[in-house]
């Protein structure tokens, strides 16, 4: 799994919009904030909408809003939206797996590639937008010291 410049961007316009909840922000806005090309932004925003995290409003006062409160914008879904499976393999791959020859010679790689999923997927699946506003980051208790 890499998280390419698509999803960090829409991470960043999420916690924007996380920290104006209610408040209708227009693109420009999010585009300063975020250090994010307008145009780029835009495309972005529009994915975000699609898949029903933000609402906008057109006209002169205008922008967009979280569409769902941030408690329930879970970061992992998010991520997978826009980037595909958390999988680092696709012989380890919940939704996308693809079959490997290696496996049929007892691959030692595919027990790491799976846990590498297991945790990634685990610490972004219990992440929330405002678990990120708040500094809230879940700590996996069997992987941390």
């Amino acid at each position: 799994m890499k998280i390419s410049s698509r999803g960090e961007y829409a991470l960043r316009a999420l916690i924007v919009l996380g920290n104006n909840e209610n408040k209708l922000i227009q693109s420009k806005e999010i585009a300063t904030e975020t250090l994010v090309p307008s145009q780029y932004l835009e495309q972005i925003l529009l994915q975000l909408k699609n898949h029903g995290y933000v609402k906008s409003k057109r006209g002169i006062n205008g922008g967009f809003t979280l569409k769902v409160p941030s408690n329930l914008i879970v970061i992992g879904k998010v991520i997978r939206d826009l980037e595909g499976p958390l999988a680092p393999m696709s012989c380890v791959s919940v939704h996308s797996y693809e079959y490997c020859p290696l496996e049929d010679k007892a691959c030692v790689l595919k027990p790491l590639w799976g846990l590498i999923r297991d945790v990634v997927a685990d610490l972004l699946d219990h992440t929330t937008l405002k678990d990120l506003l708040e500094g809230n980051i879940y700590k996996i208790s069997k992987f941390s010291k």
